[in-house]
């Protein structure tokens, strides 16, 4: 079963404008992880999830490299469907930009919507992912990664060490993949 945050997020989003212009230039603006701790911070855990104090996902590394389940998903459909474009571990390519930087620079509402709608930039095109359930169902666990990736909270590469999938993470899954 979903919590009411999860229902508001898609309520929200569906209501922003991406901002073009600064989405397209955050991913080459640096990222001083300093900058940016408090942005990021865990302030709650509900049941194998991380949020900010804004109720926002965020990503969780323990001290000896193992990483939250979101994060570690978040990789792993990362790699199943944006690296394509965006290049591995979110370093951009030829295609596409680097987004671990604009997880960090944009607001979680625009990356959501940038996803979600797509936006076109001159002769740059991001195409909608709102009807793909192989990125919806994950979009948080992909957002986590990009900001955990953005943070240098995690290194290139598969994550060597997760946590277990709690069963409201599972049982999310299911009802959203059907």
């Amino acid at each position: 079963m979903r919590t009411a945050s999860h229902f508001f997020f898609a309520a929200a989003v569906s209501t922003l404008l991406p901002l073009a212009a600064f989405a397209q230039s955050s991913s080459d603006q640096p990222v001083k992880p300093e900058e940016h701790a408090d942005e990021v911070a865990v302030a709650y855990e509900d049941d194998g999830m991380y949020f900010t104090e804004d109720d926002i996902p965020t990503y969780k590394v323990a001290e000896d490299g193992t990483v939250d389940w979101m994060t570690f998903s978040g990789f792993r459909r990362y790699h199943s469907e944006c690296h394509v474009c965006h290049g591995p571990d979110g370093e951009g390519s030829t295609y596409a930009p680097k987004i671990k930087n604009s997880a960090v620079h944009l607001d979680y509402y625009d990356f959501y919507d940038v996803v979600v709608n797509g936006r076109q930039n001159g002769n740059s095109v991001m195409p909608h992912f709102g009807d793909n359930p192989n990125v919806m169902c994950y979009l948080n666990d992909i957002y986590v990664y990009l900001k955990a990736r953005g943070m240098d909270a995690v290194p290139r590469g598969r994550p060597a060490k997760k946590e277990a999938k709690s069963d409201l993470i599972r049982e999310m899954e299911n009802d959203c993949m059907g």
